[in-house]
């Protein structure tokens, strides 16, 4: 039934409106267009023109819009008054009234071209079955392993992320090393992805432990052994084989006169009598079976029996101290300290009272001055939660109110969130300038971390050009409550330089957004970055289980495809991660047929039924 004048009339009004306000809002923002980089000049106007539009609640425009057989502005984000302009143009032509052609930031085509043109230019070429990108964490081994990097290659993984909160330049080096000759190997490019460590906020040392090393063969589950554990006996600096399950540092003159068979005798801290027998001599090792579990401290003596042996014992050389964690319960109580002291566990009296809580030491010293009683906290990923009881500028009291029923484990080197503070960190840290000089050098691409601020995407700028590094891309890791909220800030001033980006770091962000928003804070930022025209990045958990324990869930399987809509998809380290990047591969494959960002792709439908019925 025919609309009446009236009614088109109306929502070309609401049009015009709209289209006024996005250039309002440019027009507002213009020194920040400028300050952009040329090639970014159009994204950044189309990005304001997105935020005007989403400043209004325009639902009921879209549903009169989608009565009409027309466009309901559900797919703008990349054109946004060229959308405004068709609708109009349509709307004009029902209602019989004059066009009015308008200029235009972005047209329908820019869009994609754009995005894509921006894509490559920070992520390397397309690859040659799908359009988005596979990254991988690259774990500690890819510096000594170079076998495992032309196998990531020909698996599927375009970019390779190293992150320099783990490992030194050293490692570094050698992976960035090994990738370039994976490269010249299998005729395969490779982005180089380092990330920078940021202000992250971290538990600091706990007290040391025995220096200690607890070895368990194999046991079903009746307890039975089924299979011996393999231990590595060589000298300190001997690296061991994949196989091996522990590692003993032993003297290489004693180990000379070692043969297949030999046994070794030794009593463990608990007084037990224990025995190792060679299996295998490698070049600078030997291995060995152990059939019982056994505790081994730095000193312990081992003898070889026999009227041959040379040198009838040696000792154990120096283990790594164990690590002792705080464990903490719902109610107990909790000390953050500003001094590096390592953390203990609490104290308690005679009469089980507790004489002085568990401490230990925080990373960050601005947590302790920018924080308020009250503020929520939580450790490990948001696996023990808490609130700030005291805050003084040398130690925070914190209440926990949330652990697991048997106590949960804080340990070193964990991660803090503040949820509801808002932490201001100028600049960058000094670790994070000291790594800057070799990424610059050896990546193609840095990664911010913890970015809440436009001041510290500036401070980065700034640094890049002292090292004069023109070419380096950098991508913003979105991955806290602060840096969400200010995503269009941080998104114009990356758009500074060329090419940029951004990462949905979704463990953290989740944690600080809390569980149940992380969908719609994820979609919030994919909106966004699409209007800019900023490729991104869906990272963490991504087929996790599969990666780390060679199955995924079917949970996993979902999200691996819902994250075709990102530009590219990171995965983290795990010994299946070749078998996830394959995996991965074949679903993005599979979802470009049917999902192209927002827009669903309507290929034929595989379904035999249907077929069945058509043919009858």
């Amino acid at each position: 039934m025919p609309q009446p004048q009236e009614h088109y009339q109306e929502l070309i009004k609401q049009l015009d409106q709209l289209h006024q306000d996005a250039v309002a809002l440019e027009e507002k923002f213009s020194p920040a267009v400028e300050a952009v980089h040329p090639r970014f000049r159009k994204s950044a106007k189309n990005l304001l023109h997105y935020l005007a539009l989403r400043q209004h609640d325009i639902r009921e425009l879209q549903e009169q819009l989608a009565h009409l057989g027309l466009s309901s502005l559900g797919r703008a984000e990349g054109h946004v008054l060229a959308s405004l302009q068709a609708v109009r143009q349509h709307l004009c032509h029902m209602a019989e009234c004059t066009t009015v052609p308008r200029k235009l930031a972005v047209s329908f085509f820019e869009n994609h071209e754009l995005l894509a043109t921006h894509t490559e230019a920070l992520l390397g070429p397309k690859p040659r079955k799908r359009t988005t990108r596979i990254m991988v964490t690259l774990p500690s081994e890819a510096a000594d392993q170079y076998e495992l990097l032309p196998r990531l290659l020909k698996a599927g993984m375009d970019c390779a992320r190293i992150n320099c909160a783990h490992d030194t330049e050293r490692e570094w080096l050698k992976m960035v090393e090994n990738i370039h000759r994976a490269e010249k190997e299998t005729g395969i490019p490779c982005k180089i992805l380092m990330d920078l460590m940021g202000p992250k906020l971290r538990t600091g040392p706990l007290k040391e432990g025995p220096k200690l090393l607890v070895i368990h063969p194999v046991q079903d589950n009746l307890g039975q052994i089924t299979e011996a554990a393999k231990v590595w006996l060589a000298p300190q600096e001997v690296q061991p084989p994949k196989d091996a399950d522990a590692w003993l540092p032993v003297e290489a003159t004693w180990l000379a006169q070692l043969q297949e068979g030999d046994k070794l005798y030794f009593t463990d801290t608990r007084g037990r009598k224990r025995s190792l027998t060679i299996i295998r001599r490698e070049e600078k090792g030997l291995l060995a079976h152990l059939l019982k579990t056994s505790y081994i401290k730095t000193g312990t003596e081992l003898r070889l029996k026999g009227k041959n042996a040379m040198d009838k014992a040696t000792r154990v050389g120096d283990l790594k101290a164990l690590e002792l964690p705080i464990t903490l319960k719902k109610d107990s109580f909790l000390v953050l300290t500003r001094e590096p002291t390592p953390g203990e566990p609490a104290t308690y009296d005679a009469h089980g009272h507790v004489a002085q809580p568990a401490h230990i030491s925080c990373t960050l010293p601005e947590a302790f001055t920018q924080t308020e009683v009250g503020q929520p906290i939580l450790f490990n990923d948001g696996k023990i939660e808490g609130i700030l009881q005291e805050v003084t500028p040398e130690r925070l009291l914190v209440k926990i109110t949330y652990a697991s029923d048997k106590g949960s484990r804080l340990r070193a080197d964990q991660g803090i969130n503040l949820p509801e503070s808002k932490i201001h960190i100028n600049g960058l840290t000094k670790k994070d300038r000291q790594d800057l000089k070799f990424v610059a050098k050896h990546a193609d691409v840095v990664n911010l971390s913890f970015v809440n601020h436009a001041d510290t995407v500036d401070a980065l700028h700034k640094e890049l050009r002292n090292l004069k590094a023109k070419n380096l891309g950098v991508m913003l890791k979105i991955e806290t409550k602060e840096g969400f909220r200010n995503l269009p800030h941080l998104l114009l001033t990356a758009m500074k330089s060329y090419p940029a980006s951004i990462m949905i770091a979704r463990g953290d962000l989740a944690v600080e957004c809390g569980w149940q928003r992380l969908a719609e804070v994820q979609e919030e930022i994919l909106w966004l970055c699409e209007a800019a025209h900023i490729p991104v990045v869906w990272a963490t958990q991504v087929l996790e289980t599969l990666a780390k324990k060679g199955r995924p869930s079917r949970a996993e399987i979902t999200d691996a495809a819902m994250a075709q809509r990102a530009d590219c998809v990171m995965l983290n380290k795990g010994p299946h991660v070749v078998q996830a990047i394959e995996m991965l591969h074949d679903i993005l494959v599979r979802m470009q047929e049917h999902q192209h960002k927002k827009t669903s792709m309507l290929r034929s439908l595989h379904i035999s039924e249907l077929n069945n019925l058509i043919r009858r």
